[in-house]
């Protein structure tokens, strides 16, 4: 399953948080978020966690870009399950890394989720210039 699309969502008083119907089904029952870069929060579905574990592991010891990055993603990632109604509890120390008070933006990330405080991806919407981005990957073929 692909995800795409862009949805708003808060937070209840619990750190509770609804999953997107459209989501639910690539995700599964039990998902995996870790922290992400750009203070978001991650959702993998766990085959594609299992991906990125396999990934990190073969970074050599050695590599200390690598240890560190593994160490921010395997380390900050907590294994959740949706309840009948769709939601999950988002738990506090991820919630506190991303910033998540209230109100959230869900995007569709082809293979995963991202999750963020509303407030943050305003801001980081704010001085896009899409063309300029644009221009700038030409040479990757997209």
């Amino acid at each position: 399953m692909s995800f795409k699309s862009e949805y708003n969502h808060t937070i209840d008083p619990k750190g509770r948080l609804v999953i997107p119907t459209k989501f639910r089904p690539g995700l599964g029952n039990s998902f995996v978020i870790t922290k992400g870069i750009d203070k978001c929060l991650y959702f993998y579905p766990v085959d594609a966690w299992e991906e990125m574990e396999d990934k990190l592991a073969k970074i050599p010891l050695t590599n200390k870009a690598g240890r560190t990055f593994a160490r921010f993603m395997i380390g900050g990632a907590a294994e959740v399950d949706m309840d009948a109604q769709g939601r999950i509890l988002l738990p506090a120390y991820l919630r506190e890394y991303a910033e998540i008070i209230k109100d959230t933006v869900m995007i569709g990330m082809v293979n995963h989720v991202e999750l963020w405080a509303k407030e943050l991806r305003d801001a980081a919407s704010e001085d896009v210039d899409i063309n300029e981005i644009a221009e700038s990957l030409d040479g990757l073929g997209i």
